[in-house]
């Protein structure tokens, strides 16, 4: 069992990481706990029971609780819990959240959070464990001094996640991704004219999609919805690698003129240019005009030792064939 926190002054965040298998071997209401954790000026700590019955025949719960520790004064606080998908996003389903006054040494959160049936049929990741997490704010006591930072992004990841009141879908190489007009267009220019001008997808309900992977059009939907970059985690694998990643994602957010999307790729990429990757990068950078990421490869091809391993790859004989003015551009940097 794993647990790690996050916080600042006034919140933090808690992270649950249990093994299945392993929460099955321990009694009857044991008690995973955070540590005391100071947020606001009190002491908190939030207790999570893997294992919980509260009455014959009901099944097995995980039960979660928010402890305030501290013993001077009331505090009131916001306490959020949610399951974490196999993919890593927040589960519609399973989340809960309250708003209480808190008095010294009080506890507040549910009893019957999940039952672990599902947890176990439906969110146990490839290493046979799930993941709660929990977000606690503390309200000050002049809460017009302390507004909370903008959740628009989580609350409209939440509305794709669930997929209410969507009213067009997207079908990419026969994976279907239900969406909204609206944010679309509110996105997109292209997704604008598209789905609310005089083209015929204007009408229909579902839109099948060419030239774009699943994978890509799932980031690219996600950052429309939530303004997120994707993770390194997220962009980790070896096939495609991250690299290859960055690049289809660049390429569709050039496709569908979505301007930050594309500058935030050109970055990473232009920070993760290697002997491997520079040929291919600066073919991306060729063809979906990233003037500042061409920049950034042409400068490492300057450097000989980069310029003599990165034309030893395939990437480059595909480079010279694909732009050969290219090479005409590296003679100025380069001794070719």
């Amino acid at each position: 069992m794993r647990a790690a926190s996050m916080f600042d002054h006034c919140s933090f965040t808690h992270q649950f990481k249990l093994n299945y298998e392993a929460t099955k071997n321990v009694a009857i209401g044991h008690i995973v706990r955070s540590g005391d954790i100071s947020a606001g000026g009190h002491l908190w700590r939030i207790d999570c029971y893997p294992r919980w019955v509260k009455e014959k025949n009901k099944g097995e719960y995980l039960s979660i609780f928010l402890s305030h520790r501290s013993k001077s004064k009331d505090a009131k606080a916001i306490f959020e819990v949610f399951v974490m998908d196999r993919d890593g996003a927040p589960s519609s389903s399973y989340r809960s959240r309250l708003v209480h006054v808190f008095p010294p040494n009080a506890s507040r959160g549910w009893l019957l959070f999940v039952q672990r049936s599902v947890l176990k049929s439906l969110y146990l990741m490839e290493d046979g464990s799930f993941i709660v997490m929990c977000g606690v704010k503390v309200v000050p006591d002049n809460a017009l001094d302390d507004a909370p930072p903008s959740d628009i992004g989580r609350h409209l990841g939440v509305l794709l996640d669930s997929t209410e009141g969507s009213d067009v879908s997207f079908v990419v190489d026969s994976e279907e991704f239900p969406a909204h007009r609206a944010v679309l267009a509110a996105r997109s220019p292209v997704f604008k004219a598209q789905l609310l001008g005089s083209m015929t997808d204007a009408k229909m309900r579902s839109i099948t999609l060419h030239d774009i992977a699943p994978a890509t059009f799932k980031l690219m939907l996600r950052f429309m919805y939530t303004d997120a970059f994707p993770t390194d985690d997220v962009l980790a694998g070896d096939s495609p690698t991250p690299t290859e990643k960055l690049q289809d994602l660049l390429a569709a957010a050039d496709r569908y003129a979505l301007d930050r999307l594309k500058l935030l790729c050109a970055s990473k990429l232009r920070g993760n240019i290697s002997a491997d990757t520079v040929a291919s990068t600066l073919a991306c950078a060729e063809m979906y005009s990233c003037p500042e990421l061409k920049k950034g490869c042409i400068d490492f091809f300057a450097d000989e030792k980069n310029f003599k391993n990165a034309v030893l790859t395939d990437g480059f004989a595909q480079l010279v064939l694909k732009f050969p003015s290219i090479l005409a551009e590296l003679r100025v940097k380069v001794r070719v």
